[in-house]
């Protein structure tokens, strides 16, 4: 049995996902996104990209058997296990700004993208370096004929799970995202499992 990690409520955090190894992301008590953002950890000039992996499986619904694909189109990891189906690959990680912009915040959290540039930071990993994240369990709808988006509450509840295999080695940034819109006005922690080998997490 692996022990898992708790990302506190509103924060972010670093670590190294080695290849062969499998990551396990768990919605610890439901309705809570968290933004996932990766890099080649041998040249971080690679690193997780939205538009290549949508582009290449085209769809923006990622699930169990999608690989996900590097700027460089390598793919860096691959969707074991998905017992929600739905997330997000569109949006950008919330900021300061954002909130500021959206919910009009005059003294504003410094979002995921701040939480990832200090996790990310010791790793020499600059803010203009933070891409588009993979937002695990975040619910985003897309009308077809006007391509208006809404957030929506996330479909995860309590124990709900993704697990990704590592295709190469890998330096993660993960968070408990503290956008409102995103988790239905709640702020949760997230759970992360480091898994050894291959095989089943189960």
């Amino acid at each position: 049995m692996q022990q898992m990690n708790i990302i506190p409520p509103r924060s972010g955090v670093s670590f190294i996902l080695k290849q062969g190894q499998q990551l396990r992301v768990t919605d610890i008590q439901g309705e809570q996104v968290s933004d996932f953002i990766c890099y080649n950890l041998h040249d971080k000039a690679e690193y997780l990209s939205s538009g290549r992996t949508i582009d290449y499986a085209e769809t923006i619904y990622l699930t169990t058997g999608h690989p996900f694909y590097s700027n460089r189109s390598n793919i860096m990891f691959e969707m074991v296990e998905d017992t929600v189906g739905r997330h997000d690959f569109l949006l950008t990680p919330c900021s300061a700004e954002m909130f500021r912009i959206i919910y009009g915040h005059t003294e504003p959290h410094r979002g995921c993208f701040g939480n990832l540039q200090a996790a990310l930071k010791e790793h020499g990993i600059a803010p203009d370096n933070i891409p588009i994240c993979f937002n695990i369990f975040m619910n985003v709808s897309v009308d077809g004929e006007t391509g208006k988006i809404a957030v929506l509450p996330p479909k995860s509840k309590a124990g709900d799970h993704v697990v990704l295999s590592a295709k190469m080695d890998l330096l993660v940034g993960m968070t408990a995202c503290p956008a409102g819109l995103s988790n239905n006005f709640l702020f949760k922690p997230i759970g992360y499992e480091i898994i050894e080998d291959s095989s089943s997490p189960t």
